[in-house]
């Protein structure tokens, strides 16, 4: 790693906390790389030999089973993924490419547990981290029993409008094919649904979509704390 990239490092809320000595230790064999779009980083079922962490761009998280792929989340930064197979010494059970170019640290899995050992504060860091991807899993899960395609497309498209400043036209983050497995919909699926809010003002060209009825589309998704707020 490069010595102007470990302030950064050392500022992110997993690190920040942590002993000097501890965090020196585990850096040592730890490396921060920029990847390309479209890398495959980790393969499910592969062992967890690093941790990986979003510093920069976006990784999606996917799987595959009997011929079929889903997108299962989109991470970004700046956050950890496969941490429980790195705690628990498991094999992956998704797989990682990156979405955008991106920049990811990775740390050898036995560097990272020898760290948590040894250091309560990061140990700490850990734990949080985990229950934040728990909690957010939880919230996915609930997002896809419980509503129907054309909620989940309308709260994903608030969300958007929230992330990008709150503008009247958003723009998609990844293809419609990656949106529609992200909220478990087939493509052909997501464009009946885009169809079924035109009259909620929703109005798509390629990647950009208008929001211009927000009262109405709210009126539709029904946003809810527990499900959408990212601070709960």
């Amino acid at each position: 790693m490069r010595p102007e990239d470990i302030p950064r490092i050392r500022a992110l809320p997993l690190f920040r906390d942590m002993d000097e000595g501890a965090f020196a230790e585990m850096l040592q064999a730890a490396y921060l790389q920029r990847f390309p779009p479209q890398v495959q980083l980790v393969a499910e079922g592969d062992p967890a030999d690093f941790l990986y962490i979003v510093v920069d761009g976006a990784v999606e998280m996917f799987a595959n089973a009997n011929n079929r792929e889903t997108t299962i989340m989109i991470v970004e930064p700046v956050a950890t993924f496969i941490l429980a197979a790195v705690l628990r010494d498991a094999v992956y059970l998704m797989s990682a490419r990156t979405l955008k170019p991106s920049r990811v640290l990775m740390i050898p899995s036995e560097d990272l547990r020898a760290a948590m050992n040894k250091d309560a504060a990061f140990a700490g860091a850990m734990v949080r981290e985990l229950a934040t991807r728990y909690r957010g899993v939880i919230k996915q899960l609930k997002n896809q029993k419980l509503r129907t395609g054309v909620e989940r497309l309308a709260n994903y498209l608030l969300h958007l409008r929230q992330v990008q400043g709150g503008a009247s036209q958003v723009e998609l983050p990844v293809d419609k094919r990656t949106v529609a497995a992200l909220l478990g919909m087939t493509p052909e699926n997501l464009s009946r649904a885009f169809a079924t809010l035109r009259p909620y003002g929703v109005a798509v060209e390629g990647s950009s979509v208008s929001l211009t009825k927000l009262a109405d589309l709210e009126g539709l998704a029904k946003p809810i704390g527990l499900i959408d707020d990212p601070n709960v």
